[in-house]
């Protein structure tokens, strides 16, 4: 299947929360006082037909990372099945100043919705303010703006989520091992962003339940290379470990480089955010890789449907409310071999 056949899958299906936007009827009888939707028969989406046309501003850091191409790449795709919908995409440059400085010259071009994945969601709160009060609604995706002022709809992965899932698969497999006292390894991404803590409280949450605990955390920066010096370290630190997880799938590709030059295998492996390689290399079993969390780039796709409805003033399909809601959380899943087929068209 071609990149863009996946893409298209990816925004088509999986757009969560956004696939059948209609605007909610209620009910509100004096012998029912219920607020009820009442549009749930089949009937055609009136929202998928052509509307007010939306000029949607779009900035994300350069694709130098997969799952940050698939963001954009799946922003796009969907921006571009609605016949209503202009994307201006902007350049966000190699840091936060310089994304800041793009954003300011979109807001003086005053699109109907912003929809921004910030290089870091703090240094960029203040420009979220700063086109709320021009009155351009801002989506904000992913790396959250810690002011709620700042963006009108703020959409993300479950970040705490995606350690749970982990440190739960890993402790019910050792468990299921009789491993009583497991050497368990972590390679997070970028230690200094919330997501990254956020992963890492979440892990070590759920391996408490279990009465378990991190031997040995070592520190990468998404990318391969850095997943590959970081997991060279760890494994020269461990020289036995029962079982690792790797934050980033696309740093994974470095770590399972490492893994293999190590010639170790007496451990089994945690990927996240669900790329296709490591869907693939979950599915083929022949590598330490037996799972992954998703923390799933099809967040844009449903960014822009929502940004659409955002700027035409409607509300969504199966929620009685008349708005789309303020914060969205993406769960995260755990993909293993019993059930990677199912999740393959999602890979990035």
């Amino acid at each position: 299947m071609s990149a863009l056949s996946r893409r298209r899958i990816l925004f088509g299906g999986a757009a969560v929360g956004a696939g059948a936007l209609l605007t909610a009827c209620t009910s509100n009888t004096p012998e029912n006082n219920a607020q009820v939707n009442t549009n749930t028969g089949g009937d055609a989406n009136p929202n998928a037909a052509p509307g007010q046309k939306v000029i949607i501003g779009f900035s994300a850091p350069a694709a130098d990372h997969g799952w940050i191409a698939a963001i954009t790449n799946n922003a796009k795709a969907q921006a571009a099945a609605y016949s209503d919908v202009e994307l201006r995409s902007v350049e966000a440059g190699a840091d936060a100043a310089a994304q800041r400085a793009a954003i300011a010259t979109l807001i003086s071009q005053k699109p109907t919705v912003i929809v921004m994945l910030p290089h870091d969601g703090k240094e960029l709160n203040a420009v979220g303010i700063e086109a709320m009060r021009a009155g351009i609604p801002v989506i904000n995706l992913d790396r959250a703006f810690p002011s709620q002022n700042a963006y009108r709809l703020q959409i993300k992965g479950d970040n705490y989520g995606m350690g749970i899932a982990a440190g739960t698969y890993i402790g019910e497999q050792l468990k299921a091992k009789n491993v009583s006292n497991p050497i368990i390894g972590e390679i997070p991404g970028i230690d200094s962003l919330e997501l990254t803590q956020e992963r890492t409280q979440g892990f070590n949450t759920a391996l408490q339940t279990f009465g378990f605990k991190v031997a040995n955390r070592r520190p990468a920066e998404f990318t391969a290379d850095s997943g590959q010096a970081a997991a060279t370290a760890l494994l020269q630190a461990l020289p036995k470990m029962d079982a690792l997880w790797n934050h980033d799938d696309d740093q994974g590709i470095g770590v399972l480089a490492a893994i293999k030059q190590a010639n170790r295998s007496e451990f089994f492996m945690v990927g996240g955010a669900g790329s296709k390689a490591a869907i693939d290399a979950i599915s083929a079993g022949n590598t330490v890789l037996k799972a992954t969390v998703t923390y799933s780039p099809s967040m844009a796709s449903s960014a822009i449907s929502l940004a659409r409805l955002i700027g035409q003033g409607k509300g969504m399909s199966d929620l009685v409310e008349l708005q789309v809601p303020k914060e969205i959380t993406l769960a995260s899943e755990t993909i293993t071999k019993e059930n990677a087929a199912k999740y393959a068209k999602l890979g990035f």
